[in-house]
């Protein structure tokens, strides 16, 4: 399909006008797919971008630290923290080194959850499937060279 029958749309004021439109398009698109993976974990993306985080740094981080690697800057971090406390994914400790800070961490049951979700993997890759390896690097380096704009 092409953004112009997926929005019922003939006209755009130019390339770049119908370039921010597909673009919105698909990121509702591709959340809308995702979707569908998280709930099997009963999790929503923000909750399984901080669970990856903390599997990657395999040490404690504060929420700081993990705001400043998610994917979406405006989640309220906190918040969403302490819902996986409350899931019994992560825990919270006050920091040794300061204690205006709290540390947080992967439970086991969070990383057996990323574990279960981890099988999809393959699923979740071939919402691209209509891109070759190459198409896929291609579109990354344009997407980076949107955001190095700025």
């Amino acid at each position: 399909m092409s953004i112009e029958k997926d929005i019922q749309q003939s006209k755009f004021r130019n390339e770049y006008h119908k370039t921010v439109v597909n673009l919105i398009f698909t990121y509702n698109w591709i959340t809308e797919k995702t979707k569908q993976f998280f709930d099997k974990g009963d999790i929503t993306s923000q909750q399984y971008n901080i669970l990856r985080i903390l599997r990657g740094a395999g040490k404690p981080l504060s929420t700081l630290q993990i705001r400043q690697r998610m994917l979406d800057k405006m989640s309220d971090t906190s918040r969403i923290v302490d819902r996986l406390v409350k899931k019994e994914l992560v825990q919270k400790v006050i920091c040794k080194t300061d204690r205006r800070l709290v540390d947080v961490t992967i439970t086991d049951i969070g990383l057996q959850l990323l574990d279960k979700l981890d099988s999809y993997n393959e699923q979740m890759d071939a919402m691209l499937g209509n891109l070759t390896e190459e198409d896929a690097k291609m579109l990354n380096h344009l997407l980076d060279k949107i955001r190095s704009s700025e």
